[in-house]
């Protein structure tokens, strides 16, 4: 098994990743206590100041869209905020978001006070009746979860102990809701209002705690199914819902985590194989259209504006990431690569933090951006998560502690325990910073590349150093010891990693990536191609598909711009133009476009 690195034994250190996140930090803070408490305290009967009648709805201290009390998803954004909220506090020991964090659970502890003890819900326990008798309902499962998830952030990552409380009265709620459900005529109530989650929560906090009413709950959420029909070899994805289901596969691996029942890595895996490689994705690494999982092979034909929504990537990576933990295969880092870049940046507002929906991919598209108080969209919660996630992503260690992978290449600072002994692994882009200026090295010949990388490795331990070779490398690294280059084996990009074991003290590592430009197409539409820089889309700033007269290529009809600058990179990042073409197109990373239009998908003429 390899482990995550604890939250706090990695910082980000000066580049995109900390710009973004402190972006969603910013915002977090920015948001009223009593705004993400309003729909708790009406539901308990709290009168709330200024409230009572609202003569000017525009003006209202209040959070509208999917958290307007008219809404039946109301509620949802607080899990998601005290979840974020808490990772913040334990990767930055950050004492304002912890007062805050704290804040918000003492009034969910009045508010389950006030409702009798054991409901703490943002909406009637009716909801819950209307699964029973099969009325409609929009999702109650779906809410809780989120408050569930955010409890049990708030007590593991922020260190409150009554989050557990609250988690424990709730439980028993839902221990007899779920014994009445399955007397009755109805049991198959327990399997709606989106629930999928209520499989991972359950278990988690069985993990946490150890008390058998956890592992109860667990077990009667985990028969949903999409196991049986994965481990029967069927599809149970096509033109289903794609947010309903991934949910129930973390609910899998959180199960074999626990447990280590092989049936559940077993579905965990037919999952993979069944929504990624037997189904391809876009260029950007996402899939979907309209929250659906395409056909196989069919991505291209549901090009749109309503492509890769946000919730299905965050929720993708999740599972990546625990598959990695459980096989070790870097394919999965790659996939989580990809997704960071062109989906976690991709689809957050540079400027504002603010996050898209869905990342259109017809030509001539344009994101459309949340806004802070007046959407409150499910994606909306996930971006808020997503931006905390870097930290865990960029490192691992196997369990036996002599073998640390460097999994993301992203700048940062690792802390790791080997036996008895501290190591400490610092990861830059290789420059020098003066004032907060960055220069390249004067020895780098000139390179300017986000994929030079430098890593300084600090201890008095014997262990194994994984570097990540990516997928999309052309050629071999280029890797340097103290100076010295090392010898790379030929083959290191097909098993994923480049091992460098020895007594590690006090050393300098330096790897170069080569990141070629390619094309990527889809299958059902092959005279169409996007381009590539290594993992990072690139997008042509334009109102339509005008075609490209490429006919070896299009990366060779683009010729790298630069221009230096005086921002934390002094050197424009991938940015191309066209040449010998009618039109001249400048092509940047995906993650840059914020309010131009813009297409993916080129015509090759």
């Amino acid at each position: 098994m390899i482990n995550s690195i604890e939250n706090g034994k990695v910082k980000l250190l000066p580049g995109i990743f900390t710009e973004r996140v402190n972006l969603n930090r910013k915002y977090l803070m920015s948001l009223d206590p009593q705004c993400l408490l309003q729909n708790f305290y009406w539901e308990a009967g709290v009168v709330i100041p200024g409230l009572q009648i609202i003569e000017d709805p525009s003006k209202a201290n209040i959070h509208w869209g999917w958290e307007a009390p008219t809404c039946q998803l109301r509620g949802h954004f607080l899990g998601h905020w005290l979840s974020a909220a808490s990772m913040l506090v334990a990767i930055n020991d950050d004492a304002e978001l912890k007062a805050k964090v704290n804040l918000i659970i003492e009034e969910l502890d009045r508010c389950q006070k006030l409702n009798g003890g054991k409901w703490i819900g943002p909406f009637p326990e009716k909801y819950f009746t209307k699964l029973e008798k099969k009325e409609y309902i929009w999702s109650p499962q779906y809410t809780m979860h989120k408050l569930i998830m955010g409890l049990i952030d708030a007590n593991k990552y922020a260190g409150n102990r009554k989050a557990l409380t609250i988690l424990n009265n709730l439980a028993d709620w839902y221990i007899k809701w779920t014994d009445k459900v399955l007397k009755s005529d109805n049991p198959a109530a327990i399997y709606k209002g989106e629930q999928g989650g209520m499989i991972e929560v359950w278990e988690e906090l069985f993990r946490l705690t150890n008390k058998p009413k956890y592992q109860t709950l667990a077990e009667r959420y985990s028969n949903p199914s999409i196991f049986d029909d994965l481990l029967k070899g069927k599809d149970p994805l096509t033109n289903n819902h794609q947010n309903a289901s991934i949910p129930f596969i973390h609910g899998a691996a959180k199960l074999y985590e626990v447990t280590g029942d092989k049936k559940y890595l077993d579905i965990l895996e037919r999952f993979w194989k069944c929504a990624v490689i037997d189904r391809e994705s876009y260029c950007t690494g996402g899939q979907g259209a309209g929250e659906f999982w395409t056909p196989p092979h069919q991505a291209g034909s549901y090009i749109g504006e309503r492509n890769q929504e946000f919730c299905t990537v965050y929720n993708m990576v999740r599972v990546a990431d625990y598959l990695f933990r459980f096989t070790g295969n870097a394919s999965y880092l790659d996939y989580i690569e990809k997704n960071l870049y062109n989906g976690f940046l991709a689809q957050q507002n540079k400027e504002t933090g603010m996050p898209t929906y869905f990342l259109p991919m017809k030509a001539g598209s344009i994101k459309k951006w949340g806004s802070p108080t007046k959407d409150f969209w499910c994606c909306h919660g996930t971006m808020v998560q997503a931006q905390t996630l870097y930290p865990s992503l960029c490192y691992y260690q196997a369990e036996d502690e002599d073998h640390i992978y460097v999994s993301q290449y992203i700048p940062s600072e690792g802390n790791f325990t080997i036996g008895e002994d501290k190591v400490t692994i610092t990861q830059t882009i290789a420059m020098k910073y003066y004032n907060d200026t960055a220069f390249f090295d004067d020895s780098d010949k000139g390179q300017d590349s986000r994929w030079l990388i430098k890593f300084h490795v600090q201890g008095n331990s014997e262990f194994t150093l994984s570097l990540r070779i990516p997928s999309w490398i052309a050629g071999k690294p280029t890797v340097t010891v103290n100076g010295n280059e090392i010898d790379v084996p030929g083959n290191c990009d097909k098993c994923g990693f480049l091992n460098i074991k020895k007594t590690w003290k006090d050393e300098e590592v330096v790897v170069y990536l080569n990141a070629a430009l390619t094309e990527v197409s889809l299958s059902d539409i092959p005279e169409k191609a996007a381009v590539m820089e290594g993992p990072i889309v690139l997008a042509g700033i334009s109102d339509n598909d005008y075609g490209l007269k490429a006919p070896t290529g299009i990366p060779s009809v683009l010729r790298q711009a630069k221009e230096h600058t005086y921002t934390n990179f002094p050197w424009q990042q991938s940015t191309y133009r066209t040449i010998s073409q009618e039109r001249e197109t400048t092509f940047v990373p995906l993650y840059e476009i914020t309010n131009e239009k813009y297409t993916l998908y080129w015509t090759k003429k």
